[in-house]
């Protein structure tokens, strides 16, 4: 008996200070609960394991709604359907399965069909809202997000948020005739009242070197020519989500992020380092673009994303799914502040925060994460997805008032995951509210921006955004890969560098951590690898990427090999190197290696974003061939190179690819 208590004390305490070292390393801080479950179960990949930790919920993301008011068709993301919602009795009545993560559904002139985009599909799905089932798939661009018939109703709009196209689509022949080119990553779609004009609005920035205002395109087509008849620049502003036309059609209004990226991030301690608000696109003549806060001193308003107009034109409501929030907006006050103002006064204004109490009337509180949004056609109901908390929310649209909510009946369990998500998608825990996580991370994703995090000195060592997608097996984090884990990434350095206020606490780090590692995927890389056989061109690039030899016969350095830093299924070493892009304003440091699965889809390139496409990497800033032996290549080598590069994917379809 006393060998057994001698041997279990002499395995408990040093096991213990083992296990408490363990932690530390792993969070960087000295207390947090030493409980293994937290870590290696929450993050847990086994099917089994993560099928019982979490749960299928609906996601709902966008809505339409019939012209007699009955029926509401909501895309359920997580789902992958289209549900219709007896909106009298409060239920789902039917449950219609579409393509892969649908985005957004509009219905027919006579009611009886639903168009819904399936952005990780490339198609569209049909509905026959009668026989309550799918009928037709179009094929379209890559990502087909927002949705707009042409005005007799014979054509559909369909834009590619992947491609930053949109297809025009003859609904008679199920044939795509056109695809125009829009601004980079495009979603939302609108045509104006009078049936003139096409509105896409883009949310990704036109790249431009770093120090240079930040731009976006909202795109213009002409619905009777079925051309592209303008680009609008629109400076300062990127996420440019959703577009709305005033019935009148005199203006049109559009949701969209004020990025300070120029700035350093301690101005988040000043209160002003992203803003939230929306542009006013006059429809007329040398129609001035006018911008203008949702937020108000000491309070912001995050993530803007659906915008509905009252059928008499008074009231805007608009999304912020960063404080789960609607913010009604008075258009007539809007009018009267243009009318009296020059367009030097109206420019001024777009960074004021005390502007915005002129044109507010009233902020509705939400469930979890408001997207999409639809008014009733008699204008007296507003309906909210609710996208994290599987509801939707019944508004009255005069009062303001919250009268009700649709319970989708998704699980009622909100799992750890699920938890790590809402705070992933809220700004709650940063000073005033200013961003979220999903603000510099869309889609779970990455913003396309370069950002002076002022961690040591200012105005030195730029940062290009990381996708945060699938990350799980590609540590260490940050581009000097100072950040061994997501813990760490995610609480003192957060805290520190990001929020400037207290670091999350323990329980919420484990689920924003669970989230991060286990909830986020790659969408399929069906642009350019959609199943696995690869081109010709890329059968060539890959011989490129794995050489050994030069076009001389050389022997190229092993450390100079692209497969040695980036060698599958990650095409990460999880090492940091030194590949000669240090810019003069970097502390002297190596790099890690970053993963280049879906690389085509995370432009710019280099830790610093100097590189607008792929092909810069080496022909602008590669010519001392310390990041991979290239300088021999021929254009047409080159070009096979990119093209391999462009066909990377995640494993997981690479897993699939070969059953």
């Amino acid at each position: 008996m006393g060998v057994l208590i001698a041997l279990g004390l002499l395995i408990y305490f040093p096991g213990r200070k083992m296990a408490r070292e363990h932690v530390n390393t792993k969070t960087a801080v000295s207390d947090h609960p030493l409980l293994c479950s937290k870590c290696h179960l929450y993050t847990s990949e086994n099917a089994l394991v993560s099928k019982l930790l979490n749960e299928d919920y609906y996601s709902p993301f966008n809505l339409a709604i019939s012209k007699d008011g009955s029926r509401l068709y909501v895309v359920a993301q997580e789902a992958n359907s289209l549900l219709v919602v007896d909106v009298e009795k409060q239920q789902i009545i039917n449950k219609i399965k579409v393509g892969n993560q649908p985005h957004t559904v509009i219905l027919s002139k006579n009611g009886q069909k639903a168009y819904v985009s399936n952005q990780w599909s490339d198609n569209v799905s049909v509905v026959d809202l009668i026989a309550a089932k799918v009928v037709d798939t179009l094929k379209t661009g890559n990502g087909p997000a927002g949705l707009s018939l042409s005005a007799d109703g014979q054509f559909l709009y369909v834009v590619n948020s992947y491609a930053s196209t949109i297809s025009l689509i003859d609904l008679k022949s199920g044939e795509e005739l056109k695809r125009f080119t829009t601004g980079n990553n495009p979603t939302g779609v609108n045509l104006s009242p009078d049936e003139k004009t096409l509105l896409i609005t883009s949310r990704r920035a036109i790249i431009a070197p770093y120090g240079e205002p930040v731009v976006s395109e909202l795109t213009e087509i002409d619905e009777r020519t079925q051309r592209v008849t303008n680009r609008h620049n629109i400076e300062s502003a990127y996420m440019m989500e959703n577009v709305a036309f005033t019935p009148a059609g005199d203006l049109a209004i559009v949701s969209l992020n004020r990025p300070k990226n120029l700035v350093p991030s301690i101005q988040v301690e000043q209160g002003w380092m992203m803003n939230y608000g929306i542009a006013i696109v006059e429809q007329k003549k040398n129609g001035r673009v006018i911008q203008l806060l949702l937020d108000e001193p000491n309070a912001f308003y995050p993530d803007p994303f659906g915008i509905a107009i009252t059928p008499d034109g008074k009231k805007a409501f608009v999304s912020s799914s960063g404080v789960n929030c609607i913010s009604v907006v008075n258009i007539d006050s809007i009018r009267s502040l243009i009318s009296k103002s020059t367009t030097e006064e109206l420019n001024s204004l777009s960074n004021n925060l005390g502007i915005s109490d002129h044109y507010i009337s009233k902020r509705i509180t939400t469930g979890s994460d408001p997207k999409g949004l639809v008014i009733s056609h008699d204008g007296k109901r507003l309906y909210v997805a609710e996208q994290l908390e599987d509801k939707i929310a019944i508004i009255n649209s005069e009062t303001f008032d919250k009268i009700g909510s649709i319970d989708l009946n998704g699980p009622k369990r909100i799992t750890v995951n699920r938890t790590g998500r809402r705070l992933f998608n809220n700004s709650g825990h940063t000073f005033q509210n200013q961003f979220s996580c999903y603000t510099c991370h869309p889609d779970m994703h990455e913003d396309g921006l370069v950002y002076n995090m002022a961690a040591k000195d200012m105005g030195r060592n730029l940062t290009n955004t990381q996708s945060l997608r699938e990350i799980h097996h590609t540590p260490p984090y940050k581009w000097n890969g100072k950040n061994q884990t997501v813990y760490k990434q995610d609480g003192i350095r957060f805290s520190t560098v990001l929020t400037r206020t207290e670091q999350f606490n323990y329980p919420d780090l484990d689920a924003i951590t669970a989230y991060i590692l286990t909830g986020i995927q790659y969408p399929p890389n069906l642009q350019f690898n959609p199943s696995g056989v690869l081109t010709k061109s890329q059968q060539q690039g890959k011989k490129i990427f794995e050489r050994k030899t030069d076009n001389y016969g050389a022997a190229i350095p092993v450390n100079n090999r692209c497969i040695t830093c980036h060698n599958p299924p990650y095409y990460t070493n999880l090492k940091l190197a030194d590949v000669g892009t240090l810019a003069a304003s970097d502390d002297s440091t190596q790099f890690d290696t970053p993963h280049l699965n879906n690389i085509y889809a995370s432009a710019p390139y280099l830790h610093d974003g100097r590189a607008a496409t792929l092909e810069e990497i080496w022909t602008k800033y590669g010519q001392t061939d310390k990041h991979g032996k290239v300088n021999d290549l021929t254009k047409i080598q080159l070009n096979d190179l990119i093209d391999f590069l462009k066909s990377l994917r995640a494993p997981r379809y690479e897993k699939k690819s070969t059953k």
